[in-house]
């Protein structure tokens, strides 16, 4: 485990927002690994870089119309912006969004609750393979945990704001591994094989947004224990894409249902009908369901 501390280079960085943003809403979304019940103002980071040659940590913080970032390690500074950027989704015209929400009644309603609010995203389709591995038929609280502990003592650990934040290890060091406690043997195939295909460009951001989302998918199931679902948890929310209409999975069905669809059963060409009016921000939409729609009074 590499422990990066105050030695570390550190320089900061401005992301420019455009529309309603709220850092607190992205970082207390829940999604993934990230778990986090309180916001203190600072969202913190740490992941391997696009170029998975180094990791990162990053403090977030919100100025107003601009994120301002605190980030520690090496790398490309504007390709490391341009990563935070797609992970919080400040890569997007948020008036835009604003007029696909006016426009639409259920929407409009979700806005008025959470104006700030734009999902939380994987740092990279690499990394969200690899939680794929982890978080497999087990708790996604286990898997939140297996991954903290492989993260500290494969990958590093960044000192953010007071407080410690794990990387995950690089694909070179997931290569170099042969078991892990908790791991099930037939795990770290699966982590090798999905470093050899980060390292071969195949799991690169800029070639799987080149692709149609159902090929993408169709090919990242190649990789061992990557199933349909995990592939388009890939596609879909690691390549910062704002309009690819997730796969009708249980709880975002349920959530279009409780909020669209009344007494009548939605079935999934309802849904994609539905969903033609949330152009270009289907994937927006669809997360706003699932994450502000409880909040609204029935």
């Amino acid at each position: 485990m590499q422990s990066v501390g105050m030695s570390t280079s550190i320089r900061t960085a401005t992301i420019p927002l455009v529309g309603p943003y709220d850092l607190g809403e992205v970082a207390l979304m829940g999604f993934g690994h990230r778990d986090e019940s309180t916001f203190d103002g600072v969202m913190r980071l740490a992941f391997c870089t696009d170029a998975l040659d180094t990791q990162v940590g990053v403090e977030v913080r919100q100025d107003g119309d601009a994120l301002a970032l605190t980030v520690h390690g090496e790398g490309d500074l504007a390709a490391i912006s341009a990563q935070v950027a797609r992970v919080v989704s400040a890569d997007h015209d948020g008036d835009a969004w604003v007029a696909v929400c006016a426009s639409d009644p259920v929407l409009a309603r979700l806005h008025a609750a959470a104006p700030g609010f734009r999902p939380s995203n994987f740092y990279s389709p690499y990394e969200a393979a690899v939680w794929a591995v982890l978080s497999a038929r087990r708790a996604r609280r286990q898997g939140i945990t297996l991954r903290e502990r492989l993260s500290r003592e494969q990958g590093a650990v960044f000192h953010l704001a007071g407080r410690a934040e794990p990387a995950v290890p690089l694909p070179q060091q997931l290569l170099a591994l042969d078991a892990f406690p908790g791991l099930p043997t037939d795990r770290i195939p699966r982590l090798h094989a999905i470093a050899r295909a980060a390292l071969d460009g195949l799991l690169d951001v800029p070639r799987l947004v080149s692709i149609d989302p159902t090929a993408a998918m169709l090919e990242l199931q190649r990789l061992p224990g990557i199933g349909p679902f995990y592939s388009a948890l890939i596609v879909i929310r690691a390549c910062g894409s704002a309009d690819a209409l997730p796969v009708v999975e249980e709880h975002t069905r349920a959530a279009v249902q409780a909020l669209y669809g009344g007494e009548h059963t939605l079935d999934d060409a309802r849904i994609a009908a539905i969903a033609e009016s949330w152009r270009p921000f289907r994937t927006w939409a669809a997360v706003a369901l699932r994450a502000v729609g409880s909040r609204l009074p029935q």
